[in-house]
């Protein structure tokens, strides 16, 4: 049956589709008595657009209301009498379980995927197929190739035994719930048609339950749809090539329309308007129209491009911003909406990237000016929801020191007890992080923190108590059990809020909307855990995680009346003069179609379920309902964070149609739209100059009082002091030492430490008589031991004792043949020489230094890297030669002034190899009675008062670090730069 062509009315892009349809209401019914308006059901396609047509109603003064419903609604009508949906959480969990026996089954399927998110694109599938009508005789039907990957074929048998689950034992899900009611209400209209009018706006008919529903309400003989964004300049052979070839072309902005009026068996030009208005700038819409045209029928550009006129005229509304890089275009904008605010008029940013529209939010704070951002803040990004992301992520493991941080200096942590715990909780906060990044442990735990709070029991041991519970709580492993984890997960983030001595209704957990709406969905998931499967750590992780996003927060501070921040689909029901499309890149809009792990392209045309496309096809009419505002401004950046950005498709057509037109003036008409978008960039551009210059720093040489240098240096620091003076006046005199991390990972550093005390303890313990078989077990026994109470890191405990055993046969074999030429006599013990010359003491603390049988001595060094070269020891690493000369001068009361024989490295790495110090090379030789005189010389230099402490005098590499290159601004000078002297008092 047709429909009766007065039944389908539309608006032009461009018009205030809200305003223009409770015009075109006005008048249809001003002759009928005031209450008929009351009796019509209006059904709209969102919740803004119902906000605008009532305020539309109310600008023209008071009158009785339609009902406003909308459409999503229909799901829950009573009507039908069938049961209320199954909460779509409660269908997610159970779909979980479902996939969790497929990947099981078929460990390959979508390897490396969340349980979660596999259930939910399923989720999403089972519901596009219910809302389309699809049901299981069409997969039955469905016939896989054999040269298709055989992933389609595991996926349709999994798809055809859900289908079935879904048809049979479950519950109605919404969508196929808001079907069941279309159709019943179909099925009574036959027999008793409404009796007051309906109308539908605003809907494209995009899902299948809502086009059905137009369909039904277009053939009502009171019934009508009004459709946005109707393009009238399309010709037919342009309407007629939406379905060429085998796959229709739903990325066009304009197929939905098609794909419904064939349903209703009309042409496009029977379409009536619903009112005789014209859009803001006819001329601009044509020229868009011609621009996304199908791609078969781009030749048509050529054709209708001469009658598009000057096209200077047609885009003489329209700016092209094209920024550096995301900040850029960021700031430009945000000048464009500052400059729309000061002019007094409605301007709106539409764009789909939510990470460009908070830094447009944030620019726009330097003006106090906060945009009415109709999507809100992400749930996962407010106070509670972050809290609650951390804690999720921390269950079932040790607690490092950076995580720890997090959540110490989390704004919610603590708030149970008032303002004044609060401060004595950041302030314990504050002391535990200074204590923990210089003397560890890595992984801080109830033991470690009693030990810090006997520095201060008063302050501290009830803080530390409450926080050692806490990290027991969370290391403590938990049944996989989705119940217990929610219960667990809840009470440990109560806990953190409330405090020592609080409690959690008392605390910020829960409160602002934020926190109300993070409650409404963990009481969902809590009322609903019964129905998960196993849940391991990681997938509770991220199951929070992602039912977090289902959460938006709107914003309580008061918007500016004028400037909004909105989402593509929001551009139906715009009624803004300065329209900013921003985030024009592929990738970003139009968004580029997720990947669907079920069917195949193929499969779903074969399905009758819609196409990848039909996103970019709505996006696209969304595109084109913003670029038809009456002042539009088109943005995108050339590059992203990590690559140069491709302009959007709709962008692209458009600029390549005006620049292919230079009989029209398409290329002057492109390079104005370019230039008013510069002038945006190079505002931008002037607001980031820094109003002042700093000039750079020059290369530091302090030259500190004769009285605060440093009288007595450790051996080692001599190498720092002729390489980087600097390094040794910032820790030396002005006592600056550098903090662990607050990631600590095992680096060289620690190893060194670990290997020495390794062999300090198997040394120390050796027993006569030992043979080497027992020495190699003693030796790896230890390593375990120190390993296991030094190293939190099992993998890394792993690997050095892997290590270790490779060079522990040789090890005990050259500790065998060393303990039969002589003994230990000094193990890592400090001894100390005052030089003659200058009031100056160098001390050291040598690994190990044996008496031989002879009475003389030979110092060894165990390195767990490579040891220096013969050059490096005669240029700078002089710890060898100093300290046989300070053997030789009595400086270890242990053994007195003693001959050295010989100085060995013993590499604790690699092969294990030893190596004796010859203190000579090729063209070189040194004593360690001359490495003494030209220390006493250089100590005799750093002691003048003209001597300055110069940055990275003679680093051995340009490219290594010091721990104080930050301190002296190394990068804004080079090592090329003379010294700047400079005393201190």
């Amino acid at each position: 049956m047709s429909v009766d062509p007065a039944s389908v009315y539309a608006l032009p892009p461009g018009v205030d589709f809200p305003r223009e349809l409770v015009a075109g209401l006005i008048e249809r019914f001003a002759h009928e008595p005031p209450e008929a308006m009351a009796r019509l059901r209006l059904y709209l396609n969102s919740s803004r657009m119902r906000r605008r047509v009532r305020e539309a109603f109310l600008d023209n003064g008071a009158r009785y209301l339609p009902r406003l419903l909308l459409i999503s609604d229909l799901g829950a009508d009573p009507l039908a009498g069938l049961p209320m949906p199954v909460p779509a959480l409660r269908r997610k969990l159970e779909l979980t379980r479902l996939v969790e026996h497929l990947t099981r089954a078929l460990p390959e399927f979508e390897a490396g995927s969340s349980h979660f998110a596999l259930a939910e694109s399923l989720m999403t599938l089972m519901a596009e197929m219910q809302s389309e009508g699809a049901h299981l005789d069409d997969l039955d039907r469905l016939e896989i190739a054999e040269t298709h990957a055989r992933h389609w074929q595991e996926s349709l048998t999994f798809i055809r035994i859900i289908a079935r689950y879904f048809e049979t034992d479950a519950g109605l899900d919404k969508e196929a719930r808001q079907r069941r009611v279309v159709e019943a209400l179909i099925e009574t209209w036959e027999t008793e048609p409404p009796a007051d009018p309906v109308i539908v706006a605003g809907s494209t008919g995009s899902h299948g339950a809502t086009a059905l529903f137009m369909r039904a309400v277009a053939r009502l003989s009171n019934g009508a749809i009004v459709l946005p964004g109707f393009d009238r300049d399309m010709s037919d052979a342009a309407w007629n090539s939406l379905y060429s070839g085998r796959y229709p072309i739903e990325d066009h902005p304009q197929f939905r329309y098609r794909a419904l009026l064939d349903k209703l068996e009309m042409k496009p030009a029977s379409v009536r308007p619903w009112r005789d208005v014209a859009p803001p700038d006819p001329e601009r819409n044509r020229l868009v129209s011609l621009a996304l045209r199908p791609a078969p029928v781009t030749d048509q550009w050529r054709r209708e491009g001469g009658s598009l006129g000057d096209l200077r005229k047609a885009v003489a509304g329209i700016t092209l911003i094209e920024a550096r890089d995301p900040r850029e275009e960021a700031l430009a904008i945000a000048l464009a909406l500052r400059e729309a605010a000061e002019r007094q008029i409605r301007a709106a940013l539409i764009t789909p990237d939510r990470l460009l529209a908070r830094r447009v939010t944030a620019a726009l704070d330097r003006w106090g000016i906060v945009p009415d951002d109709s999507a809100g803040e992400p749930l996962q990004q407010t106070a509670t929801g972050r809290l609650l992301r951390h804690v999720a992520d921390l269950s079932d493991r040790p607690v490092p020191i950076s995580e720890l941080m997090v959540l110490l200096k989390h704004p919610l942590a603590a708030t149970g007890a008032g303002g004044e715990a609060r401060g004595r909780h950041l302030l314990n906060t504050r002391e535990l992080e200074l204590h923990l990044r210089r003397k560890g442990p890595a992984f801080p735990d109830a033991a470690a923190l009693d030990a810090w709070a006997q520095h201060r029991p008063d302050e501290r041991a009830g803080w530390a108590a409450w926080l050692g519970a806490l990290l027991d709580a969370l290391a403590t492993p938990l049944p996989d059990s989705l119940p217990e984890r929610v219960a667990a997960h809840l009470s440990l983030c109560e806990r953190l809020a409330a405090g020592p001595g609080g409690t959690a209704d008392q605390s910020t957990l829960w409160t602002g909307t934020g926190g109300r709406e993070a409650l409404r969905l963990m009481s969902d998931l809590r009322e609903e855990a019964d129905h998960a499967g196993a849940v391991t750590a990681g997938d509770y992780a991220d199951l929070v995680n992602r039912h977090l996003q289902a959460g938006m927060v709107r914003q309580t501070v008061a918007a500016h009346p004028l400037i909004a921040i909105w989402g593509t689909l929001e551009a139906r029901a715009q009624g803004a003069e300065l329209v900013i499309c921003g985030g024009l890149n592929e990738g970003s809009w139009p968004e580029g179609p997720a990947p669907d792990p079920w069917f195949s392209r193929q499969m779903r045309l074969d399905a009758g379920l819609l196409l990848p496309e039909r996103q970019i096809g709505l996006s696209a009419h969304d595109f084109q309902m913003a670029v038809a505002a009456p002042e539009v401004i088109l943005s995108r950046a050339a590059r992203d964070a990590e690559a140069q950005t491709i302009p959007s498709r709709w962008l692209n057509r458009l600029m390549n149609l005006v620049k292919g037109l230079p009989g029209q003036g398409g290329e002057a008409a492109l390079a104005e739209m370019q230039a008013r978008g510069r002038q945006w960039i190079d505002m931008a551009a002037v607001l980031e100059t820094p109003r002042i210059d700093l000039p750079a720093a020059q290369r530091p040489s302090p030259r500190p009082p004769l009285a605060a240098r440093p009288r007595e240096l450790p051996v080692t620091a001599i190498q720092t002091l002729i390489r980087d003076p600097y390094a040794v006046y910032a820790r030396r005199i002005l006592r600056l030492y550098p903090l662990d991390p607050l990631h600590p990972e095992p680096d060289p550093a620690q190893r060194g430490q670990v290997l020495h005390a390794i062999v300090e303890r198997f040394v120390k313990e050796y027993p006569e008589g030992e043979t080497l078989e027992a020495a190699q077990a003693r030796l790896l026994g230890v390593a375990q031991e120190v390993l296991e109470a030094e190293i939190p890191w099992p993998s890394t405990r792993a690997i050095w004792l892997a290590r270790i055993r490779g060079i522990a046969a040789k090890f005990c074999a050259d500790e065998a043949t060393r303990r039969a030429q002589g003994a230990p006599a000094v193990i890592e013990k400090k001894g100390s020489v005052s030089l003659k010359t200058v009031e100056f003491t160098l001390s050291a603390k040598p690994d190990r230094i044996d008496i031989l049988h002879d009475g003389r001595a030979q110092i060894f060094d165990y390195k767990s890297g490579s040891p220096p070269s013969e050059p490096e020891i005669l240029s700078f690493d002089k710890q060898m030669l100093l300290e046989a000369e300070m053997v030789a001068r009595g400086a270890f009361e242990a053994i007195g002034p003693r001959e050295v024989a010989a100085m060995t490295y013993i590499r604790l790495g690699g092969e294990g190899e030893t190596r004796d110090v010859k203190g000579k090379s090729k063209d070189r030789e040194e004593t360690p009675a001359e490495s003494w005189a030209k220390l006493e010389r250089l100590i005799a230099r750093y002691l003048r008062p003209d001597q300055g402490f110069t940055a990275r005098r003679a680093m051995q590499k340009a490219r290594a670090r010091s721990d104080y290159d930050q301190l002296a601004r190394f990068g804004e000078w080079d090592i090329t730069d003379p010294a700047c002297p400079e005393d201190l008092e």
